[in-house]
């Protein structure tokens, strides 16, 4: 067993549905760090690999996984089943996580914490065919709250003029829309054979189009990524504390908080709040188009 996998902590039973409340209910004893106390123990554990850093750095924010993995209750998946795949996302994030660079674990491992949910999503729907990429994968997530915004019907195609909005705000084909509409509407592991009619013509899975990506595609997608979230967190390192943690706490986090807030945190005008927001979003564009030119100019190894 390696160093990391004897450093990981052990957390509160979580067994299933019976026992989720009892679950909820012990993680909250867990006290929330101080963000002086959380880079303490982020330093331990990353220079030293103490064990009972990562356990308060992990138990501090279990709260945080189980509030993330309650927005995922439409899948049909057991809560508890998500919550323990997010806590796998969590740790993984403490591993990771670099305390000098200022920003709070919990705004970095968020990332963390959805990408696990979400690929255990994908892997239990078991859906034929179902996209790879990121713009698929923001269609899957987003398809049933844009259409309870639209008013649309679980059980029914969707109207030309609804999948045109939907196709349009996230970035993908109609067809695509069409396509994972009807593979949601028929749930998660039923089968494709299913009769599409009462006269037993047409089947489930000849509506399903072979939409999947190359391998080497998906790979360059994830290659993608990882290069943007590297740049994105170099490029941070232009900014300074106080801009840093504005633009983290307006545009970086799940639940932004208000000018008003802020202006009460750094005892100034909900007007400077904005002008050090729009300044630092404007210093941190620049550098990432330098990091990335800077690296187009790099010939490849």
């Amino acid at each position: 067993m390696s160093n990391t996998e004897r450093n990981l902590p052990v957390m509160p039973t979580l067994g299933g549905e019976q026992s989720l409340n009892r679950y909820l209910s012990e993680i909250k004893k867990f006290p929330v760090l101080s963000s002086e106390q959380e880079y303490m123990l982020a330093k331990r554990y990353s220079e030293h690999g103490d064990p009972d850093a990562a356990a308060q750095l992990v138990t501090s924010h279990l709260r945080l996984v189980a509030k993330i993995a309650m927005g995922y209750r439409g899948y049909g998946l057991p809560v508890s089943e998500l919550i323990s795949e997010g806590n796998i996302g969590l740790m993984q994030g403490v591993k990771k996580f670099e305390p000098d660079r200022g920003f709070r674990l919990a705004t970095y491992a968020m990332w963390w914490i959805k990408a696990s949910i979400q690929e255990f999503i994908l892997r239990s729907w078991s859906l034929v065919k179902m996209g790879t990429t990121a713009a698929q994968k923001k269609l899957f997530f987003n398809l049933r709250r844009m259409k309870k915004n639209l008013d649309a019907y679980e059980d029914a195609d969707l109207h030309p003029d609804d999948v045109r909005k939907i196709a349009t705000t996230l970035g993908v084909s109609e067809q695509e829309v069409v396509n994972m509409n009807r593979r949601m509407m028929l749930g998660g592991d039923a089968s494709l054979n299913v009769a599409l009619r009462e006269d037993g013509e047409g089947q489930w899975q000849d509506m399903l189009a072979d939409d999947r990506p190359l391998q080497d595609e998906t790979v360059a997608d994830a290659e993608e990524a990882t290069i943007r979230h590297d740049i994105l967190l170099k490029a941070m390192d232009s900014l300074n504390d106080r801009e840093r943690q504005i633009l983290t706490e307006r545009r970086l986090i799940d639940d932004p908080k208000t000018l008003e807030e802020l202006s009460q945190v750094y005892n100034v005008s909900r007007e400077r709040v904005r002008q050090i927001e729009v300044r630092a979003f404007e210093k941190l564009q620049k550098a990432m188009n330098r990091i990335a030119a800077e690296r187009r100019l790099i010939p490849a190894s």
